[in-house]
């Protein structure tokens, strides 16, 4: 999820434990998904988005609190840990036109693109979604060369026990993704679910780089282009998703930042609304007329205060749920600089908080899922409020 994540900028060093051998290897039962393996194919049930276990726990760029975000690995260990679903793919285009996963376009601070001396003349500036941002970006690469660059952390200042796997993965394709999607629902017996997000698309689009038409592509050649397709898409772009509606009947997803701000397609063809007015009940029915589901940022679920901390939750949960929405909102992380205030724990900024209390406030909302960087932490938190 993107660019709009204004709590990522937080400093500070993670500290991370991995749930043992034992909780790992119990799979579903101790992680809170449906009992036995269901056929592959199937999914949960068969019945699309809405037949999703409630709440979804949804792997975050993979396992990103544990390995580089959007990396082979970082997806497998969101699967091994019992997600269940990988937001396997920010997708952005390169030069020749194929879709690779990245947080964004510019790749310096994912890649070890700088320590490639035979890229140095590709570093630029650009102004991205209005924004000027320095770097190298995939639309400057063929496929062929991004290949040749390794994966790194990307916050290592919150996550430098990560740092440890900077180098070893290379930067998968969405086509990649698909594959490893199909082997795995072959390997585990039930259907493996993807969430992936077009970054940027009216910034491609001008590039002659559309990317609707192009996941649209390669989502029928693998026959996940339908409406109980085990593959959700999203975009805070709500004009890619009216698009994406007239090319794949795939559950779609309105992203969506903070109240004040706006869309860049609205930025970019003059229109004034703001998030505030997409998420009034107007706004809410113009949204479910195209897509299934909304990913609010959490604040728009339970506001802060200026201290940090959380005020009584907005109605938008009950006004999403009466036009049909579901609500997948994002991202809860274990790190104290993520977390509201009143779940930070000491001073550390590198500590682990309450995160099960962030959790078992925002579940009480009736929201239907979460993006989490740590699946195992949100699985368990799913359990202890399932359970009650």
């Amino acid at each position: 999820m993107g660019t709009q994540e204004s709590d990522e900028q937080a400093r500070g060093t993670g500290r991370r434990a991995l749930l043992g051998a034992a909780v790992l290897g119990a799979g579903g039962a101790v992680l809170g998904l449906s009992g036995t393996a269901r056929a592959a194919g199937d999914g949960y049930g068969g019945g699309g988005v809405k037949s999703l276990p409630k709440p979804t726990i949804i792997g975050h760029r993979g396992a990103s609190g544990y390995r580089p975000e959007h990396t082979l690995a970082a997806y497998q260990l969101a699967l091994d840990m019992g997600a269940h679903i990988v937001e396997a793919g920010d997708l952005v285009p390169t030069k020749d036109g194929h879709l690779v996963c990245r947080h964004e376009p510019e790749i310096g601070g994912t890649t070890d693109v700088a320590d490639h001396p035979e890229f140095a003349g590709r570093k630029t500036t650009k102004l991205l979604d209005g924004v000027a941002t320095t770097g190298w970006f995939t639309e400057d690469f063929t496929l062929a060369e991004l290949k040749t660059l390794r994966a790194i952390e990307r916050i290592p200042g919150n996550r430098p026990h990560n740092t440890l796997y900077n180098g070893r993965w290379e930067i998968p394709t969405f086509e990649e993704v698909l594959r490893w999607q199909e082997e795995q629902t072959r390997k585990r017996g039930k259907q493996v679910w993807i969430y992936p997000e077009l970054k940027h698309p009216t910034y491609f689009r001008k590039l002659g780089l559309g990317l609707e038409e192009r996941i649209a592509k390669a989502l029928r050649k693998h026959g996940k282009h339908k409406w109980n397709s085990p593959v959700i898409v999203q975009s805070f772009e709500p004009t890619s998703i009216q698009r994406l509606h007239k090319l794949i009947d795939n559950p779609l997803v309105v992203l969506l930042s903070g109240a004040s701000t706006r869309p860049y397609d609205f930025v970019d063809s003059g229109d004034p609304r703001t998030v505030a007015d997409l998420i009034k009940p107007a706004g809410l029915r113009e949204i479910a007329s195209y897509a299934q589901g909304i990913g609010p940022t959490l604040d728009l679920i339970i506001p802060r205060d200026a201290s940090g901390r959380l005020t009584t939750p907005t109605t938008l949960v009950a006004d999403a749920h009466k036009v049909g929405l579901v609500l997948h909102p994002w991202t809860l992380r274990n790190e104290n600089p993520f977390l509201p205030a009143d779940f930070r724990k000491g001073t550390d900024a590198d500590a682990y908080g309450d995160v099960f209390g962030a959790y078992k406030a925002y579940f009480a909302t009736g929201i239907d899922g979460v993006f989490t960087d740590h699946p195992d932490t949100g699985l368990l938190a799913r359990e202890d409020f399932v359970n009650g």
